[in-house]
Order: structure tokens, then sequence, then C-alpha cells
């Protein structure tokens, strides 16, 4: 059995921390809008909730498999562990498919403030930044 002689340094696991923290914020959204909590809804106007109620199914399936994969991924990226890659692009993937259907086909695009705007932007970066750096990671011998 070999082991792995790659320490990692303190950037990896406050990447890996911030990871972990910023995915289960993603199920925290996740669980609120799919049982349409009373604090989820305080964020929205009522047309607004309308259309996010109503995304077609594979939409709402891409941002759960985005956000459960994603700290899936975070915790074995925390566990040294290689898989965590596999984890990190599946998430990538499904931002991917959440992301286009928000950007071309939502028919609610023309109600999106900075803040919609600018998660659309930070949400797909940051999951291929984390994509990229478990590679970089697993590459470096750091993942086992």
């Amino acid at each position: 059995m070999t082991s792995n002689t790659n320490k990692p340094n303190r950037l990896f696991w406050i990447i890996g921390v911030i990871a972990l923290i910023w995915n289960s914020m993603g199920i925290d959204g996740y669980i609120n809008q799919v049982y349409q909590t009373k604090r989820f809804k305080t964020m929205y106007t009522e047309e607004q909730l309308e259309i996010i109620f109503n995304l077609p199914s594979y939409v709402t399936a891409a941002f759960a498999i985005a956000v459960f994969s994603s700290v899936i991924a975070s915790i074995l990226f925390l566990l040294r562990k290689k898989l965590a890659k596999t984890f990190f692009l599946i998430g990538l993937i499904a931002v991917s498919v959440q992301t286009f259907y928000n950007v071309f086909l939502n028919p609610g695009k023309e109600m999106y403030r900075t803040v919609e705007y600018s998660m659309l932007i930070l949400i797909p970066l940051f999951a291929l930044f984390l994509y990229w750096y478990t590679k970089k990671c697993a590459d470096d011998g750091i993942l086992n």
C-alpha cells in the first residue's frame, strides 16, 4: 500500500472549507425552493414565484444534482480523495444545464436584477474553479 507524501498547504484547506460552506448554502437554497418555505417566498414577487415554482423538472433536477454532488465533492476533497474530481465535474455539468436555461430559456429573465445576474456568473465560475483546482490537486498527488 502506498501512502501519499504530498501534504496539502493551507490554501487547500481554505478552499475546501469554503467549497463545503458554499455548496451547503446551495442545498439550503434548493430545499427552500422545492419546499416553498416562507423564507424563500419573502425573497421574490408573486410573479417571480410563479415562474420559479413552475420551472421544468429537468432544471429542478439539475439544481439538485449540482448542489448535492458538489457537497459530496467538497467532503471528498477535504478527505483528500480523487473521487472529488468526478463529483465536482457532475456538479459543473448540472450547473451548466441550469445556467443555460436561466440565460436563454427562462421566461422570467427580464425580471432579473443585479443579484440574479451576478449569481449567473459567479456560480458557474466557482464550479469551474473547484473542478480545475481539484483536478490540479489530483495531478499533484495531493488527492489519493
